[in-house]
C-alpha cells in the first residue's frame, strides 16, 4: 500500500483517501489513467456531461506533483512564446487573443468548482512576480501594460522597490506586478476534494492499481494485476510518472527534481514578512516561489534539479535562500521538506495527443501545472465528447523527441539551463 510523501500537505489533509484496489471487470465510458489533477479534473468535467467515469491510480490520489507543489494558481503559461508561433499558422491573428483567454481559464475553472462542490483548500487570492534583478522591471512593465490593456487594470499594480518593501520585509527585490486575479491554495485537499466531487457524480476511483497494459483497437481498456476496465475511450494522464506506451511517449517528457520546504509556525512572525499574505515568485529562470500557509508557516520552494534525482538534503540547500530573502527567519526551525518531480518538455507546450482511434494521453506542463491541468481537463473532455477544435491546436504543435528517452534527455535539460542561467547573470 502506498504511503504519501512526508509534507505539510499530507500533515494537513482535511481526509485521506481510501479507495480500494481495482478487481474484477468493469464496464465505464471512459477510463482515465493517473489520479493527479489531469486526470481528476478530465474526470469532473466528463462526469458533470454525464458519462460514466472511472480512475486508475498507481498510488493514492494527488500522490504525485498534483499534491507536493507549491500552490499557487497563476496566470503564467509555459511554453506561451513557442505556441505562439506554432499555434499561428492555424489560428493567425487570433493566437493572440487565444493564448491570453487560455492562461486565466483554469483560475476560473477552480475557484467555481471549489465554490459548487464546498472545497476546503485554504483558497486566497493575491500574488507578486517580482522583479530579483533592475533588467527584469522592463519584462515586468510590458506584462503590467499588457494586463491593463486586455481588462485587467483593476487587478494588477506596478510596483516599484519602495512598494514592494511595504509588502514583503525583504530587500531582495526591485519591483513587482501586484496581481490580484491569481490564487494560491493547498493542491492536495483540492484534488482531494475534486476526486470527491467527482465520486458523487458516479465515477469510480481505484487506488494502488499500477495499469500494466493500455488495450488498443475496438475494445479499449486496461488492465492490472487485479482487474480490468472496458471502456469506449482511454485517456492516459500520468505525466512524468508512468512508463507506458514508450513507442510513442519515451523522450517526449522528463523529470525535473524540485525542494519544497515549510517551516515552524511564523506566529506574529508571518504578518510582518507579509502582511497581505501573498504569494510570490521571483523572474529568474531558475526561481525561488513562497508563500503563507492557513496556519502561518512559510512555504518556500526553489531550484529544480535536472538530473531527475531527488536532493538529498533539501532543507539544507534552501535555508540559504529564506534567510537571504526573510533576514528576520535566520535559525527557523523547518518542519518538513519534500520532494517534487516536475514533468518538463523541450519547448514547454503541453502535450496533447491520441495514441490511437480511442486512446488519448495529455502531459507536460513544466512548472505551471496548477492552473493548466485544469485547462487541459477541459479541452480533453470537450474533445472525448466530439469538441475537438481546441484539442486539435494543441495536437498539431510539434515536439522534440530526445532519443534514449531519460538517459539523454535530462542532460540536455540541465544544460539547457546551464545556458539560460548564464543568459540571466547577462541581463
Amino acid at each position: 500500500m502506498t504511503i504519501r510523501c512526508n509534507s505539510y500537505y499530507t500533515a494537513t489533509l482535511n481526509q485521506d483517501t481510501d479507495y480500494p484496489p481495482l478487481q474484477g471487470r468493469h464496464k465505464v465510458d471512459v477510463v482515465i489513467i493517473g489520479g493527479g489533477f489531469t486526470g481528476v479534473a478530465t474526470a469532473v468535467e466528463l462526469a458533470e456531461k454525464g458519462l460514466k467515469v472511472a480512475i486508475v491510480e498507481s498510488h493514492k490520489i494527488g500522490w504525485g506533483a498534483t499534491g507536493r507543489n507549491g500552490g499557487q494558481v497563476t496566470g503564467s503559461l509555459s511554453g506561451d512564446g513557442a505556441m505562439r508561433k506554432q499555434m499561428r499558422a492555424k489560428l493567425g491573428d487570433d493566437v493572440d487573443d487565444f493564448i491570453w483567454h487560455l492562461r486565466w481559464r483554469g483560475h476560473e475553472i477552480i475557484r467555481q468548482r471549489v465554490e459548487k462542490y464546498a472545497i476546503q483548500c485554504d483558497l486566497k487570492h493575491g500574488h507578486l512576480h517580482a522583479a530579483y534583478k533592475p533588467s527584469h522591471m522592463v519584462d515586468l512593465r510590458k506584462d503590467y501594460d499588457e494586463a491593463v490593456r486586455r481588462g485587467l487594470g483593476d487587478e494588477v499594480s506596478l510596483l516599484d522597490r519602495n512598494q514592494v518593501r511595504d509588502l514583503l520585509q525583504s530587500e531582495l527585490y526591485h519591483g513587482a506586478i501586484k496581481n490580484t486575479r491569481n490564487l494560491h491554495l493547498h493542491p492536495l485537499n483540492l484534488c482531494i476534494g475534486e476526486a470527491r466531487a467527482a465520486e458523487s457524480l458516479g465515477a469510480l476511483i481505484f487506488e494502488n492499481s499500477e495499469v500494466l497494459e493500455i488495450i488498443h483497437g475496438d475494445n479499449p481498456g486496461v488492465r492490472t494485476a487485479h482487474g480490468q476496465i472496458d471502456a469506449s475511450q482511454v485517456m492516459l494522464a500520468g505525466d512524468v510518472y508512468h512508463k507506458l506506451e514508450p513507442g510513442q511517449l519515451k523522450g517526449k517528457i522528463f523529470p525535473a527534481m524540485g525542494g519544497i520546504v515549510t517551516t515552524a509556525p511564523l506566529g506574529d512572525l508571518a504578518k510582518q514578512i507579509n502582511p497581505e499574505d501573498l504569494a510570490v515568485y521571483d523572474c529568474r529562470f531558475v526561481l525561488d516561489y513562497y508563500r503563507l500557509t492557513a496556519d502561518g508557516r512559510l512555504l518556500f520552494g526553489g531550484g529544480a534539479n535536472y538530473s531527475g534525482k531527488d536532493s538529498r538534503d533539501i532543507a539544507a540547500e534552501l535555508r540559504p535562500c529564506i534567510e537571504r530573502t526573510f533576514p528576520a527567519l535566520k535559525g527557523v526551525p523547518i518542519d518538513y521538506q519534500w520532494s517534487c518531480a516536475m514533468g518538463i518538455v523541450i519547448n514547454r507546450i503541453p502535450q496533447l495527443g491520441k495514441l490511437s482511434d480511442n486512446v488519448w494521453y495529455c502531459q507536460g506542463y513544466s512548472g505551471h501545472g496548477i492552473a493548466t491541468t485544469h485547462i487541459m481537463g477541459e479541452i480533453m473532455s470537450r474533445a472525448i465528447t466530439g469538441q475537438m477544435e481546441q484539442f486539435d491546436t494543441f495536437a498539431a504543435c510539434q515536439h522534440i523527441r530526445v532519443p534514449m528517452g531519460d538517459l539523454l534527455g535530462n542532460p540536455l535539460l540541465a544544460a539547457g539551463m546551464w545556458y539560460y542561467q548564464m543568459l540571466e547573470r547577462l541581463r
